[in-house]
């Protein structure tokens, strides 16, 4: 693949290696972003009020269908703007759904500069 269709990007978290900052490719770069989005809370960022979904707050939220949709609703606007030109628009698609006590997250998504798919579960 060329460096222009998946350039380096530094990881998060920040780490640095034994060659300077760690880096990540496209692919885990996203998936990184995505995590930043689920489990930052609105208004935690100074510059950055409205970025972050904020899953660590439905803890003591009932596990039911409502909560479900909404909490689709906060993430598919969420990581459409975080993941705007990154992600084709057209093709995230978030699905929450209760599992026990835990909310399921499957996040799907095709990367826009070199059309590939991606699919991540997160258990919260």
């Amino acid at each position: 693949m060329n460096r222009m269709a998946d350039p380096p990007y530094m990881s998060f978290p920040l780490r640095i290696g034994d060659h300077g900052a760690v880096v990540a490719d496209r692919r885990s770069h996203v998936r990184q972003q995505i995590e930043q989005v689920l489990f930052t809370n609105p208004n935690e960022r100074i510059f950055r009020p409205e970025f972050g979904a904020g899953l660590k707050q439905l803890v003591f939220e009932p596990n039911a269908s409502v909560l479900w949709e909404i909490t689709r609703k906060r993430i598919s606007s969420s990581l459409g703007e975080a993941l705007r030109g990154e992600v084709d628009p057209k093709s995230l698609e978030v699905v929450v759904r209760g599992e026990g006590e835990k909310l399921l997250i499957t996040v799907s998504y095709t990367l826009a500069a070199i059309g590939h798919g991606e699919r991540h579960e997160f258990l919260v």
